[in-house]
């Protein structure tokens, strides 16, 4: 490893000028429980990689409440620790795999009762895991999934609610230069860091802020790190730059620009099943070519940061869950087909998750999916976590809501609030229904199963999520693998 990756016109390169395809996924449900995930398609929405309701400050206080601060802290520190280990960047590597971006939370690195001030140890398991995939020769990717107050409509940027707040407080955006400052100072040395992705899906109504943001968040890292490259997510979930400045390129150098390109075929809210027409095929490279219009256009690099399709699992999906998944491994190598012909770096949402689009994913047979299997269930049929959800056994609940707010807002203008169309009426109802309102109403239920249990029950229950406990995916990673074999003849 000689230097610093950088982004040289369209392309990433080394410090020899030689051009580096970055391939990888995105550790989602490690430093951020992402429970509400993933706008960027027509109709895609979210699952919690790790099985928790509500948002990770809820669930975090709910469990000290029931355990005791101590203890909760142990659990989430040793699940932090069993998440991620040298078996898994083995792993990861061997399928030719070269980065992966990691999803962090401001709130490990800074309370919000006291802000400007570094958590003690905040970096200790960031480092251990960056050095980790340093040590397999694997690059990893920064990215700052949520921010103080809320930076997206969704809740996955743990606030609590659909407000975006971080748009509308000056000081939750200051809090965030501060950070990235401190963040970049840390970091600054680190040559196995491809870049920063300083935002997660931004959503702002306005459009301005987002790049005020961007300026600002662009000088504050230059100041302390003028090396890594910078990973700059559209607005409205990484899927519009139509209001970013033309004079980018010297605006911010060294700089690419992040979609996120799921698929609609990719989930079961598809208005049909993939079976690979040309009509479908057509539709789908449309839906990227429009993502990256704006930075093909001005010669610029672009990452795929997110993308991917969920899968059929046999206790839901029954008889038909094979036929199922094999028309996502085609939307999978579709993709993938388009990214080759482009020379696209990308990141698949996501490594490690309980069982729905991970490329490992937790055993059934663990003592944490065997605690949690009814609640899961329960969970499942209330349609609480939007991403690959299946609505028919609380359709009847939503719909008569839906049907009252067009009855009392006839004018359909009035009913277009931002993010729409990517936020419809519908989907906006089922967001603050189901997942914002029946999701924190099920968080003190999840923390019920842990009354009682003592650290080496926590430490059981953590250790689910070791590499050693997991069911690998073979054929995403069959494709995975070929599809790096394929980039590496290039």
């Amino acid at each position: 490893m000689a230097g610093f990756l950088k982004v040289e016109g369209t392309r990433i390169v080394d410090d020899n000028g030689k051009e580096v395809i970055l391939r990888g996924a995105g550790l989602g449900g490690w430093m951020t429980f992402v429970v509400d995930h993933q706008e960027g398609s027509e109709d895609v929405q979210s699952h919690p990689p790790s099985g928790f309701p509500g948002c990770e400050f809820q669930i975090r206080d709910a469990l000290a409440q029931v355990l005791g601060q101590d203890k909760a802290s142990f659990f989430f520190d040793k699940f932090l620790e069993y998440f991620f280990e040298e078996p898994d960047a083995v792993f990861f590597k061997s399928l030719g795999l070269n980065c992966i971006r990691i999803a962090i939370n401001y709130r490990h690195f800074e309370d919000d009762m006291n802000p400007r001030t570094l958590r003690p140890n905040c970096f200790k398991h960031l480092d251990r895991v960056v050095s980790l995939c340093a040590a397999q020769g694997i690059y990893t990717i920064l990215d700052m999934h949520t921010a103080p107050g809320g930076q997206n409509n969704g809740w996955h940027s743990d606030h609590g609610t659909h407000v975006a707040s971080f748009w509308i407080h000056k000081d939750f955006q200051d809090r965030l230069i501060w950070l990235w400052t401190e963040i970049a100072t840390h970091y600054k040395d680190e040559k196995w860091i491809a870049g920063y992705n300083p935002m997660n899906e931004p959503a702002d109504p306005q459009h301005k802020g987002l790049i005020a943001y961007y300026d600002e968040v662009h000088a504050a890292i230059r100041s302390a790190d003028p090396n890594h490259i910078l990973f700059f997510d559209g607005n409205t979930f990484a899927m519009d730059f139509s209001r970013f400045p033309d004079d980018a390129a010297s605006r911010w150098p060294n700089s690419a620009y992040s979609i996120h390109d799921y698929s609609v075929y990719g989930f079961p809210s598809a208005p049909e099943p993939f079976a690979r027409t040309e009509e479908q095929k057509e539709k789908m490279r449309r839906s990227y070519e429009k993502k990256r219009e704006w930075m093909d256009k001005r010669g610029l690099c672009v990452w795929n940061g997110e993308w991917g399709p969920v899968y059929a699992r046999q206790e839901h999906d029954g008889d038909a869950t094979d036929e199922i998944n094999e028309r996502r491994f085609d939307v999978l190598q579709e993709q993938l087909d388009m990214y080759h012909k482009d020379r696209l770096s990308w990141s698949i949402w996501l490594y490690k998750d309980i069982g729905l689009q991970g490329m490992v994913h937790v055993s059934p047979s663990t003592p944490y999916i065997q605690l949690l299997s009814g609640f899961l269930q329960k969970k499942y049929r209330l349609a609480v976590d939007p991403w690959g959800d299946d609505d028919k056994f609380v359709k009847h609940v939503y719909e008569p809501i839906i049907d009252m707010i067009k009855d009392a807002v006839p004018n359909e203008a009035h009913r277009r609030l931002y993010p729409y169309p990517l936020w419809t009426l519908e989907r906006r109802v089922t967001r603050l229904t189901r997942c914002i309102l029946v999701g924190e109403f099920l968080v003190m239920e999840w923390t019920d199963h842990f009354k009682g249990m003592d650290e080496t029950q926590l430490d059981d229950l953590a250790k689910s999520f070791k590499f050693e406990n997991c069911l690998k995916r073979g054929r995403l990673n069959q494709i995975l693998q070929g599809h790096a074999i394929q980039t590496g003849r290039l």
